[in-house]
């Protein structure tokens, strides 16, 4: 009798345990298949990438590889499955790829209006030939050989403002317009500056966000958010059912997520990496415009046109607002002109495009941060690349994607590909003090 009672209680433990894994594992598949579906389709429609190969590369990890992935070219969709859960991203040309939430396709492509085709012609130049040869071995040896770890999709080198490095990876062009993830935030930043100089926002001004005025978050700024410290309770860790995860792969308003957040410290005493932040500067940005059109246009008027950024997919939310966070599509030569705009203190020749002082505001670092983070951008002052300038500052994006800006040196450096962390990152520090030496 005693034996039966141990066995029944085994087996009632062993139940419970199964229910309570199968309970967990179904609350992380919006994030497994949505993971899938989302980038498996911006690589195909919006990269022009093969399946097989983002399969094999980018979604080749724990259960995202374990997905049964449908590309159906003619509704320019992607439904990815795993065990009894799906997801389905769309593409909608101009816009990018959206995670459906709350909708299904043909709602969802009700609501989209035909955004215009741009064609600007690209305003860099090939920089000295001298300078080109002695960076074409580190050229060749981070994207061709990997020397430097990782996998690279693209590089390019601006010094002076002029090219002087520049290779692509098999299947990867010039054209190619490839994802930021968080450099996204950077581009953010320079909306903010624009707008700013617009007088259409203050970022020292508390935010009037009608949920927040019965409690301390009512004196959260602009500026708090951008230096990543806002004080609101935040988990940005990928490996897990994290905020980040849930916000970019479960939630149909990504921002109205984050501004859901309780106050966990008081604004701007506390540092800490935010995706939640960014999206909500997003949102509040939106809502200075009486539509998404009318915000989209100012955006790409203002800040993208400016660029020689044809044609850009800032990719959006269910709610229609982009994801300010992570899913800025454009080309490496776009991503080096960003980073030229900012080497030049906010101009573009002799066109101011950021207001004066926003450079020095965004490099300014965070109180908190230990002198690591500016506004929305990285700084080198706490030595992560020792062997490069203390001047520089960063864009930097999940999964090895990086802009490099160098005032002291006048450089640009961009590299964009899949190489994530730890067991494939690229020895950033050791390639900067390779091409700053070629110099």
């Amino acid at each position: 009798m005693k034996a039966r009672k141990v066995l029944r209680i085994a087996g009632c433990t062993l139940v419970a345990a199964i229910l309570g894994g199968c309970l967990y594992l179904n609350t992380l598949m919006p994030i497994i298949t949505g993971y899938a579906a989302k980038n498996l389709a911006s690589a195909v429609f919006v990269s022009g990438r093969d399946q097989a190969d983002v399969e094999a590369l980018d979604l080749n990890f724990s259960f995202i590889k374990f997905n049964r992935n449908k590309v159906d070219f003619d509704n320019k969709t992607v439904t990815s499955r795993f065990l009894w859960a799906k997801s389905t991203a769309v593409y909608r040309e101009g816009y990018g790829v959206t995670l459906l939430r709350g909708k299904d396709r043909k709602a969802f492509l009700e609501g989209t209006y035909p955004l215009p085709k741009d064609g600007y012609e690209d305003y860099l130049e090939t920089g000295d030939d001298d300078i080109k040869a002695r960076l074409e071995p580190v050229a060749k040896a981070l994207v061709d050989d990997r020397s430097y770890n990782g996998h690279p999709f693209a590089f390019v080198v601006l010094h002076d403002g002029k090219i002087v490095a520049e290779r692509y990876d098999k299947g990867i062009s010039a054209g190619t317009q490839l994802l930021s993830w968080s450099m996204a935030k950077s581009f953010t930043n320079a909306l903010v500056g624009i707008m700013a100089g617009d007088g259409l926002i203050d970022v020292n001004a508390p935010f009037d966000i009608p949920q927040w005025q019965g409690d301390g978050r009512k004196d959260i700024t602009l500026k708090d958010l951008m230096q990543m410290q806002s004080g609101l309770k935040w988990n940005e860790n990928y490996g897990n059912r994290s905020d980040v995860n849930l916000m970019l792969h479960r939630e149909a308003d990504m921002g109205l997520y984050a501004l859901s957040m309780p106050l966990e410290s008081e604004p701007g005493t506390h540092w800490y990496y935010s995706s939640g932040s960014t999206n909500l500067v997003m949102r509040h940005l939106r809502e200075n415009f009486p539509s998404d059109k009318a915000f989209l246009s100012y955006m790409r008027e203002r800040l993208f046109a400016p660029l020689a950024i044809s044609n850009p997919h800032f990719e959006p939310d269910m709610s229609g607002t982009p994801v300010g966070s992570s899913y800025l599509y454009v080309t490496a030569r776009d991503y080096a002109r960003f980073g030229q705009m900012f080497l030049d203190d906010g101009c573009i020749g002799d066109r101011r495009i950021l207001p004066e002082g926003w450079v020095d505001f965004t490099v300014t670092p965070a109180s908190a941060s230990e002198g690591k983070y500016g506004a929305f951008f990285w700084l080198n002052r706490s030595h992560v690349c020792p062997d490069a300038p203390d001047d520089m500052f960063s864009c930097q994006g999940h999964d090895g994607q990086e802009i490099y800006i160098i005032p002291s040196k006048g450089l640009v450096v961009v590299v964009l590909g899949y190489s994530p962390k730890p067991e494939r990152v690229i020895d950033f520090n050791c390639l900067l003090r390779d091409i700053i030496s070629s110099l």
